[in-house]
């Protein structure tokens, strides 16, 4: 009987509901809900940091689409609602940050990365392949005794 406990709770867990928490619909205009489903793509979840509030399920993502939720419900624009989340957590909010000298490391910093690590594994080759050169070559005493071997006539020992 014992060994069937773990079966039998196994599947009555695998039955029971998955929730996922959600961002609940606080508007019954569906086209209100497309705006801050649209806006909500422009900004990062600072949470996560590699999705926008859209697609994020954490608490700080739900905050900020209920606060979207409730600059709509003002009358402010796309454009206003933009800038007020990037006075209030900087231009990191937005997951296009806008090329200035603020954000330069945001975009150029991928790209300084890669040349850095090409440059290395560069470096690396060259040294291995001339440590390798230094380590084939012969003295001159070897490569009289490679000529002759080569000609077939070196004596046996």
């Amino acid at each position: 009987m014992r060994h069937l406990f773990l079966p039998i709770a196994l599947s009555i867990c695998a039955l029971l509901p998955a929730h996922a928490d959600q961002a609940p619909t606080l508007a019954d205009d569906p086209a209100v809900e497309a705006r801050v489903q649209h806006l909500g793509e422009e900004l990062r979840c600072l949470v996560c940091q590699n999705q926008n509030i859209a697609d994020s399920h954490a608490d700080l993502a739900m905050d900020l689409k209920k606060q979207v939720r409730e600059q709509i419900a003002a009358g402010r624009t796309d454009r206003e609602i933009l800038d007020y989340m990037v006075e209030r957590y900087g231009d990191f909010v937005l997951y296009r940050p806008p090329l200035k000298a603020t954000t330069v490391l945001l975009w150029a910093g991928p790209f300084v990365l890669l040349l850095v690590v090409v440059l290395l594994l560069a470096r690396r080759l060259r040294r291995r392949t001339v440590q390798a050169a230094a380590a084939n070559t012969l003295s001159a005493d070897e490569q009289q005794r490679a000529r002759a071997l080569l000609a077939g006539e070196e004596k046996q020992v």
